[in-house]
């Protein structure tokens, strides 16, 4: 695991600063909620999390027939919901209180991806209980990159990005600590 002392938090962000296009950014912000075969709490589900992000979620169908779990194919078994920009940069900053904005050095991966799951829904901050719904845990996954990355997407020439170019894990770990002030423990 690498380790963010001082002295690499200061060349790192001064090479962010030396060249803009260096500098990584927070994409978006991936909200997953997987219930099983229970259509009517997955509804319920969707509505709390349209309410916290003000966005609405879509469904996630079974992409396999699973008997032991009673999911057949087809059938609509979570929700999903990206954000990007404003609505998640405030998002995050709830999903972040609810796990006292500390998260593990194994939830990053090695390119600048991190995800964390929240296991009750209910600490998030302005979240009440409701006992229709019960209780659900959620993963939300982060995505950042450089300036960029659209070379990738495209259509019309469309092109790989150089290694040099990606971020990586400790990069992510300096952008989470300096936007969100996160804390990084060992796992």
């Amino acid at each position: 695991m690498p380790v963010i002392t001082p002295e690499v938090e200061a060349e790192v962000t001064k090479k962010w600063e030396e060249n803009p296009m260096r500098k990584p950014r927070l994409v978006k912000v991936t909200v997953n909620v997987s219930v099983g075969s229970d259509f009517e709490r997955l509804k319920k589900i969707s509505s709390v999390l349209e309410e916290l992000t003000g966005q609405k979620p879509s469904f996630r169908k079974a992409k396999k027939t699973i008997k032991e779990f009673g999911i057949r194919r087809g059938e609509p078994i979570a929700t999903a919901i990206t954000l990007r920009k404003n609505r998640a940069v405030e998002f995050l900053r709830k999903a972040l209180d609810a796990v006292g904005y500390r998260l593990k050095a194994s939830s990053f991966d090695d390119n600048g991806n991190v995800c964390f799951g929240i296991e009750e829904h209910i600490r998030i901050p302005g979240v009440k209980y409701d006992p229709e719904i019960g209780i659900f845990g959620m993963d939300v996954c982060i995505t950042i990159e450089r300036p960029g990355y659209r070379v990738m997407r495209r259509r019309r020439a469309r092109s790989s990005i150089p290694r040099r170019h990606r971020v990586n894990k400790l990069e992510a770990m300096i952008l989470l600590k300096r936007l969100f002030n996160v804390e990084i423990v060992e796992s």
